[in-house]
């Protein structure tokens, strides 16, 4: 059985996250666990922690914005691999983020024994999906790949277009000049292939999580 040094859990289910973290450290011990509730925690932590062992990701915490966050994560930290553990069970979101390059998809359903079997296996190399999982045919997504080709600033400013905050509020938070963010936001735009911040939010809402499956 594999000990992993450091393990990242993201989920902003108190309850989830704290029964499944009692569960997994009665038969991790060693490990070192890290928590996250938001993207910009999650941000944080990823930095302190680069040489982290394993990701466990919930798609819908707060600032995710659907696959956005998984895809960033796999583009910038390639070397942490990334388990997918959500409430979401239907075969086209499992496809999706198997496609946008996790190692594995938990719902959260799944019984706890079955999760750290998911883990271990992904900490072997090995990839894990349910087993009732069947992979629908399903297209490469183009804007997935210019949303990979963003730099870590770039990312994180979009993700702020999308909560509708304006460049002197961007500017403010991230302690930048208004035209550092003006600068930023060109580069963000050539990279999608779009014109404005409307567009740029319309084009990532491609990678949106479908209303139907909530």
């Amino acid at each position: 059985m594999i000990q992993p040094e450091k393990i990242i859990v993201a989920d902003d289910h108190p309850l989830f996250r704290q029964a499944l973290l009692e569960t997994l450290k009665t038969r991790m011990p060693s490990s070192a666990w890290y928590q996250a509730e938001t993207v910009g925690q999650l941000d944080q932590v990823l930095t302190a922690q680069p040489e982290a062992d394993l990701l466990l990701l919930d798609l819908n915490i707060p600032g995710a914005h659907g696959f956005n966050t998984l895809i960033h994560v796999r583009n910038h930290f390639l070397q942490i691999p990334v388990v997918v553990v959500s409430a979401y069970e239907d075969n086209d979101t499992i496809a999706k983020a198997m496609e946008f390059g996790a190692a594995g998809y938990v719902p959260k359903s799944t019984p706890v024994d079955d999760i750290f079997v998911a883990i271990q296996a992904v900490l072997e190399g090995q990839i894990w999906t349910p087993e009732n999982f069947t992979s629908p045919a399903s297209g490469h997504s183009e804007i997935a790949d210019r949303v990979a080709s963003l730099t870590q600033q770039q990312h994180k400013i979009l993700m702020m277009f999308a909560e509708g905050l304006q460049n002197k509020q961007i500017a403010y938070d991230l302690n930048v000049t208004e035209a550092t963010i003006k600068a930023h936001a060109t580069a963000i735009f050539k990279k999608l292939n779009v014109r404005n911040r409307t567009q740029a939010v319309i084009a990532i809402s491609q990678l949106d999580l479908a209303e139907q499956n909530l």
